[in-house]
């Protein structure tokens, strides 16, 4: 079943009398369940795709549908509805509360989902276990490691279980062993919840952990989907 899927979409942004096309007729499909990265050099096009997928910004044409729903021409309070209840996002700099802890951390999207709670504490716990966290769960950011606070963000955006996680270089403000701890993580979480992740990078090293690789170049999919290993 397919949860993203692009249609023939154009973005052009305009600053003063000067337009740049950032996408120039991109089409893609996203199934159930996969490990895909979006990559490309800078200015490649791959952070305005995965902002249009997340319901962060409007195609300028074309369609974009998540989970059956067209997204492309939805007002901002709609496109706020459909992130709330189908998107997580991970983003680089981690975006943590700095005054709450790791538990509150990833307990307040149950919160504002009035989830009850038992559920909440259940839910949580289960999450700080698959990242091997619990014994940090009372640790605010500042009392965790780079990569133990992008394992809190990466659980946090799947608390409400959505059925799409986007992460916009999620390693790149990591070394390369925390790096690695992520991106196992994220590969562990997504065989084990069956959540679909996207995500968009540059690096070698986290190209490398994708089943799927889109590659664009100046606003087009360069080279189709590559899938580098299982």
């Amino acid at each position: 079943m397919e949860v993203v899927k692009v249609e023939n979409v154009t973005r052009t942004y305009k600053v003063g009398n000067t337009e740049t096309q950032a996408l120039r007729g991109v089409s893609l499909t996203i199934e159930n369940g996969e490990f895909t990265a979006l990559v490309g050099p800078s200015g490649s096009g791959k952070t305005t795709l995965l902002q249009l997928i997340g319901c962060l910004d409007q195609p300028t044409s074309g369609h974009v549908t998540i989970n059956g729903k067209d997204v492309s021409t939805l007002n901002r309070n709609q496109r706020a509805d459909m992130r709330r209840a189908s998107i997580g996002f991970v983003f680089q700099f981690f975006a943590l509360i700095p005054t709450l802890t790791a538990y509150e951390n990833i307990e307040m999207p149950l919160l504002l989902a009035g989830v009850n709670g038992t559920e909440r504490r259940n839910r949580v716990m289960e999450l700080l276990d698959i990242v091997d966290l619990k014994d940090h769960a009372h640790h605010r950011p500042d009392q965790l490691s780079g990569g133990q606070q992008q394992r809190v963000a990466i659980v946090r955006a799947l608390a409400s279980k959505p059925a799409l996680l986007l992460a916009d270089e999620p390693t790149a403000n990591l070394d390369t062993p925390n790096g690695k701890v992520v991106m196992e993580t994220m590969v562990r979480l997504n065989k084990a919840t069956g959540v679909t992740f996207v995500f968009a990078t540059h690096d070698p090293r986290v190209i490398s952990y994708a089943r799927r690789v889109v590659t664009l170049r100046d606003g087009l999919i360069a080279d189709g989907q590559v899938t580098p290993g299982a």
